[in-house]
C-alpha cells in the first residue's frame, strides 16, 4: 500500500517543553500545500512535554518512550511509524519559516535521484548556520580533534572539513549535512537502513551521510527552504558528560569508517588526539566562559553553530 501523506515531521525531544511548543506552532502555521503529519517522539522527558503535546496539539503523533534512548533511536522510532512519502527528521528547537517544508517535498520530488536533502539553517540572528561537512582525511581528522581551527582560524586542514567557502545560497550536492532539519526519501531508509544506533548523537550524521555516500546516493542542501535553529539547552545542561559521549563517539566513527586504511601508528596517534581533545574540551568547559559542547568552525562569532553539529 503507498503512503498517504506526503511528509511524515518527526520530532525528537528530551525536556524541551517550551521550545518544543515554538517548534509544533511554526510547523503548523508554516506549511500549506502538502499533506503532512506530525510525529513527536518524546525521550522519557522528565518535564511535562507529554502532557503538553497531549493537550495543546491533539492533532500531533505522540510516542513517550519508556526509558531514554537518545536521538539516533529516538528518530528511527519515527520514522518507523511514518506514514508519508518522505520523512523529515526535526529537531525540538527550530522555528520553521513558512514554505519551508513544501520547498523540500518540491525538491524532492524533482529531483527522484536525490536521497535526502537539508534546508538551510538560520541563526536567531538570521545569519547563517555553517551546517555543510566533508569527510576528513587523516591531517583533518587529527588537526580537527585537537580544535586547531580555534587556535589557527583558515588553516588548510580544517577548513576542507567544515567547508568554510561553501556558497550557502546555492542548491547544490554535498558530502554530509546535519540532522537538524533532514528529510529522507522513504526508499531510503527502506533500502539502506535508518540511523546508526552505534551514534547516540554526535556524529549520527556524518555516519548516516556517508553511508548513504558509499552506496552512490546523493545529499542535497536546499536552501529555497529555511528552518531557524536556536540551540539545545539540554546538551549544555549536561556538559560533562556529552563531551565524553562526543569523543567516544568520534572514536566510533574513526574506528569504523577510516581506521583499517591506516597502519598501526597512525591509529594510535589519531586515538591519542581523539583523547587529548576530550582532556582539553573537558578543561574548557569548566574553567572557560564558552560553555558550547559541540563547536563551529571559528569564522565568526555570529556563525557558529549552537548545538550538536559535530
Amino acid at each position: 500500500m503507498p503512503p498517504s501523506l506526503d511528509l511524515s515531521v518527526i520530532v525528537a525531544s528530551y525536556n524541551t517543553r517550551d521550545l518544543l511548543r515554538a517548534t509544533l506552532r511554526s510547523i503548523y502555521d508554516s506549511t500549506t500545500r502538502i499533506t503532512f503529519e506530525v510525529i513527536v517522539v518524546d525521550d522519557c522527558s522528565p518535564d511535562d512535554s507529554v502532557e503538553m503535546v497531549r493537550k495543546e496539539f491533539p492533532q500531533a503523533r505522540l510516542i513517550s518512550n519508556p526509558v531514554n534512548l537518545r536521538y539516533a533511536k529516538t528518530n528511527n522510532i519515527g520514522l518507523t511509524h511514518a506514514m508519508g512519502r518522505y520523512g523529515l527528521l526535526l529537531n525540538s528547537d527550530v522555528c520553521v519559516q513558512p514554505g519551508a517544508f513544501q520547498a523540500l517535498v518540491r525538491f524532492m520530488d524533482e529531483h527522484p535521484s536525490v536521497a535526502a536533502a537539508s534546508p538551510k539553517l538560520l541563526n536567531r540572528d538570521g545569519s547563517i548556520q555553517h551546517c555543510i561537512r566533508s569527510y576528513p582525511g587523516l591531517f583533518p581528522m587529527f588537526f580537527q580533534s585537537l580544535g586547531f581551527h580555534k587556535w589557527v582560524p583558515g588553516n588548510r586542514f580544517t577548513d576542507r572539513y567544515y567547508n568554510v567557502r561553501f556558497d550557502y545560497s546555492l542548491a547544490q550536492p554535498v558530502e554530509s549535512v546535519g540532522t537538524t532539519a533532514f528529510i529522507i526519501r522513504r526508499s531510503t531508509w527502506e533500502t539502506y537502513g535508518k540511523l546508526d544506533e552505534r551514534f547516540s548523537l554526535a556524529f549520527v550524521d556524518l555516519a548516516y551521510c556517508l553511508m548513504l555516500q558509499r552506496n552512490g546516493q546523493q545529499v542535497y542542501y536546499v536552501p529555497d527552504a529555511a528552518v531557524v535553529h536556536f540551540g539545545s539547552q539540554t546538551i549544555r545542561a549536561n556538559g560533562p558528560q556529552e563531551i565524553r559521549l562526543l569523543h567516544q563517539a568520534l572514536r566510533v566513527f574513526y574506528d569504523s569508517y577510516f581506521a583499517e586504511r591506516h597502519g598501526a601508528l597512525t591509529r594510535a596517534l589519531v586515538r591519542l588526539g581523539i583523547r587529548c581533545r576530550q582532556q582539553l574540551r573537558l578543561l574548557e568547559f569548566r574553567f572557560g566562559k564558552d560553555k558550547d559542547v559541540f563547536g563551529g568552525t571559528g569564522i565568526t562569532a555570529s556563525n557558529r553553530i549552537l548545538t550538536s553539529r559535530e
